[in-house]
């Protein structure tokens, strides 16, 4: 499985709900097994920079492949591009993470 995880600032803070809301659509691509768009909560005593975040699950590299080709990815991308400043983003297989023993 596929972990995606997306970070983003706003250009404005008045503008993180419009991120939020632009970023919504990923929600409906089927592909994901589990997707959630939410704003950072910000208790992190060594740093907050962070004000939206995007979680997914994939089933494999394919179903990640199929969201990213997606129309709603795009729409995504078209709404929430103006407004973010900063955009950072990892992806990992939980197969070779380090877990604790």
């Amino acid at each position: 499985m596929i972990r995606h995880i997306v970070l983003f600032s706003a250009k404005d803070k008045a503008d993180i709900d419009g991120i939020v809301d632009g970023l919504s659509c990923l929600t409906r691509i089927p592909h994901a097994r589990h997707l959630e768009v939410a704003r950072n909560q910000k208790t992190d005593q060594l740093g907050n920079d962070i004000d939206v975040v995007v979680y997914g699950e994939f089933d494999s590299q394919a179903e990640l492949t199929a969201y990213k080709a997606h129309p709603l990815y795009e729409e995504a991308i078209r709404l929430a591009r103006p407004l973010r400043e900063l955009r950072l983003a990892a992806d990992f297989d939980i197969a070779s993470a380090v877990r604790k023993a």
